[in-house]
């Protein structure tokens, strides 16, 4: 009996202790995520005219005629998934607020971005913020998507396209185009710890509607 009890407690440590790694791998955010621990890196591009149709109160939707802001620079699981909420949850301090809003469109979004996903970098603030610096600066916006004052449609395969024209070092595999409904919302671009363009792990892929999508004019 001492023996059936001894194996069966063994069997359920050993099925937990396989669970959690899996969920680590998987980037679920029950587990307990570790800062640094990621395979590589996603760059959001937010187009920012359609955040701003549905948050017209936002300080970035003040007339500033933004069209790509950065969203984000994302660790990531190349199994899929990312962690998120890293310790110890340090907030910016005020040099690191100040070089953060040379990067974000507001405070509000600098701020969040920084506990959800720059924790996880393993830089710390300031070096998470130097590499977010960057990488943003590694990727050149096409001509073609520059701010304007007229709405322009384009399918979502010719606005990967145009980036990689502009970016001959992505691969096919490497950048994902998301849409809000029928208009574009983000360009996701993969990119490896050294920020050198790589290929997405699994989950990264364009989510558009077949056909043109609307990409709306500057507010």
């Amino acid at each position: 009996m001492k023996q059936r009890l001894a194996m069966a407690v063994l069997i359920v440590l050993t099925l937990g202790s396989m669970a959690a790694v899996n969920a680590r791998e998987s980037g679920n955010a029950r587990a307990q995520p570790v800062a640094g621990l990621f395979d590589y890196y996603l760059l959001a591009l937010s187009w920012s005219p359609t955040f701003c149709l549905t948050h017209q109160n936002d300080a970035q939707c003040s007339g500033k005629g933004y069209g790509f802001v950065l969203h984000g620079l994302w660790p990531q699981y190349t199994k899929g998934g990312w962690p998120q909420f890293c310790a110890p949850q340090v907030p910016l301090n005020a040099a690191e607020q100040e070089k953060g809003l040379t990067l974000f469109p507001t405070r509000k979004l600098m701020a969040h971005e920084w506990s959800k996903h720059g924790t996880c970098s393993g830089l710390g603030a300031t070096g998470y913020l130097e590499v977010a610096d960057k990488a943003l600066g590694t990727v050149k916006i096409p001509p073609q998507l520059q701010p304007f004052n007229a709405s322009y449609y384009f399918e979502a395969d010719e606005i990967v396209r145009l980036f990689r024209q502009s970016n001959p070092g992505i691969a096919p595999d490497g950048i994902a185009v998301i849409c809000s409904g029928p208009q574009l919302s983000e360009v996701r671009v993969c990119m490896g710890k050294d920020l050198a363009f790589a290929s997405c792990g699994k989950g990264v892929r364009t989510q558009c509607r077949a056909g043109e999508i609307r990409v709306p004019p500057v507010r």
